[in-house]
């Protein structure tokens, strides 16, 4: 005679538990997505936030002139030097300077290659067209600087030279497709149908755009200059390759990492831009331009 194993006790119970959780779960869809995410997101808190605060406990220490060690005590020496020395003053106006010039710029380009994606491409042109789009984001962001270089040396193609200007238009061209994207997805958004009423009621190009397109799609670009205001504020590499003589914020923060070896300053330096930009998102948070993103 065969007689079938005991199974534990405990099995019957868990197999019940396995089986309520999976039901609850495939009822309940935002349970399982906030159940999938909760790891990478717990890890991207713990590595964005912890070194945030690790710049901002940082930033209020010092280095020992003599020996060069961390001197772990509270001080605002580093924030007054970065508020009261002309020199950082004028580097920070610089750097916010040209995030602005990068970003009006692109918005200039990129609204009417945009435009003309959404509305007047065909459905397999505009596949192709937001292929040729990312197509630059293919490529090393070191080796884009440096061609950009080579055409702005007094015997390339452009012959500028380097500063602020062929810092802009480097940065500019680095940054465009994270501006081209978000107005191509607000302007995709856009019903055709509100164009032709517009039309159809007398307004002309001009007035179309200024009373329908731009108001519907301004979310959308302020939601692009997020990506090349910030990108453009904190970049210093770009300078060091076509910007001359020019420093923006990045540079002296490298500068004060590496050679001067000065951590807390340049973690003070850092804070600028991270300031700048939460009041900037802070700012477009009525526009519903964060939707975009």
């Amino acid at each position: 005679m065969s007689t079938a194993a005991a199974s534990p006790p405990g099995t019957p119970r868990r197999a019940g538990l396995r089986r309520g959780l999976a039901a609850g779960l495939h009822r309940h869809a935002g349970a399982r997505l906030a159940l999938l995410l909760s790891a990478p997101l717990a890890w991207l808190g713990v590595a964005y936030l912890g070194a945030l605060a690790a710049l901002l406990v940082t930033a209020f220490w010092s280095t020992d002139s003599f020996t060069g060690e961390l001197v772990r005590t509270f001080t605002w020496a580093n924030f007054q030097d970065v508020l009261t020395v002309d020199v950082y003053r004028t580097v920070a106006l610089r750097s916010l300077g040209v995030a602005v010039a990068v970003t009006l710029i692109d918005v200039v380009i990129a609204f009417p290659m945009a435009f003309a994606m959404a509305k007047l491409a065909s459905p397999r042109a505009q596949r192709w067209l937001v292929i040729a789009v990312l197509t630059p984001l293919w490529a090393s962001y070191l080796v884009k600087a440096y061609a950009w270089r080579v055409m702005l040396s007094s015997d390339g193609l452009l012959g500028w030279g380097y500063g602020l200007p062929a810092t802009i238009a480097t940065l500019a061209y680095l940054w465009l497709p994270y501006m081209i994207l978000p107005i191509y997805a607000g302007l995709e958004r856009l019903p055709n149908s509100l164009l032709d009423a517009a039309g159809d009621l007398g307004a002309r190009g001009p007035r179309t755009f200024r009373t329908v397109v731009w108001p519907l799609t301004f979310p959308a670009v302020v939601a692009g200059s997020v990506f090349t205001f910030s990108l453009s504020l904190g970049d210093y590499i770009a300078v060091k390759i076509v910007g001359g003589r020019s420093q923006l914020i990045g540079n002296v923060v490298y500068d004060n990492i590496g050679a001067a070896g000065n951590l807390p300053f340049a973690a003070a330096v850092a804070a600028i831009p991270v300031l700048i930009m939460l009041v900037y998102l802070a700012a477009v948070r009525r526009t519903g331009a964060l939707d975009n993103l």
